[in-house]
């Protein structure tokens, strides 16, 4: 089995931060950063060379392939802050669709929400979201 090239690594993130090439993404990751770290109360790790996450868990999939991520975290990529989500909401699926009305311009995959530009989305509405798919992620994945 390959060995998975996501996994934490010890590049510090205001390392990481600090070398974007543009300085809106920079400012942008560090608007970000404080989001996540006031939704978790944990300092944020590398994960691979561009996702910085916060926590961790343990998954299994149906074919016994197994593995550790983050469970929450995002990489300000070139085309568009990448901000990684739970992908089922479950019972609070009415609640993530009120968030994402009131988000502004951006799009979404599996569980992925991408942002071109995080002056063009309500703050408030993207804190909600980061913090409720942290709480779906602690009940699912206890520590």
């Amino acid at each position: 089995m390959a060995e998975l090239k996501t996994k934490a690594t010890e590049v510090a993130v205001e390392n990481f931060m600090a070398s974007l090439p543009e300085e809106r993404r920079r400012e942008e990751a560090r608007a970000l950063d404080a989001i996540y770290r006031r939704v978790t109360r944990l300092e944020p790790k590398m994960w691979g060379p561009s996702i910085i996450g916060y926590g961790s868990y343990d998954y299994r999939y149906d074919s016994g392939r197994t593995g550790t991520m983050c469970k929450a975290g995002f990489s300000p990529r070139k085309a568009a802050l990448t901000l990684y989500l739970v992908g089922n909401h479950g019972s609070r699926q009415a609640e993530a669709d009120a968030l994402f009305a009131r988000l502004g311009k951006h799009s979404t995959g599996k569980a992925c929400l991408y942002i071109k530009r995080l002056d063009q989305v309500d703050i408030d509405a993207l804190e909600g979201l980061i913090a409720l798919s942290w709480e779906l992620m602690a009940e699912r994945y206890p520590s």
